[in-house]
């Protein structure tokens, strides 16, 4: 790692597209949904859970944009149940009321 004129070391910011915007954004700002290696989908808010991976914004309209046109399902290469979607509007929801 190189290390900046104040002696401290740069970190690479890791970064994710939104499935529903399309708009790159860092890791930590977006909501991971995975399939399981059994494939099962679930929301993963650690970001740390096996399986593929897709993002969403932590915006109600990008998940509304990615559910009409179908880019989460495939992006995980399985059909998302509607539960899955709405514990994603739960979820931002919550968000935005903090």
């Amino acid at each position: 790692m190189k290390k900046n004129p104040s002696g401290t070391t740069n970190k690479k910011v890791p970064m994710r597209t939104c499935c529903g915007c399309r708009q790159s954004f860092p890791k930590k700002e977006l909501i991971r949904i995975v399939r399981t290696p059994d494939n099962t989908v679930e929301v993963d808010i650690t970001g740390k859970k096996n399986g593929r991976g897709t993002y969403i914004c932590r915006n109600t309209e990008c998940l509304e944009k990615a559910v009409k046109s179908g880019a989460v399902s495939r992006s995980l290469e399985v059909q998302v149940s509607p539960e899955i979607y709405e514990s994603l509007k739960t979820e931002l929801s919550s968000d935005e009321t903090r």
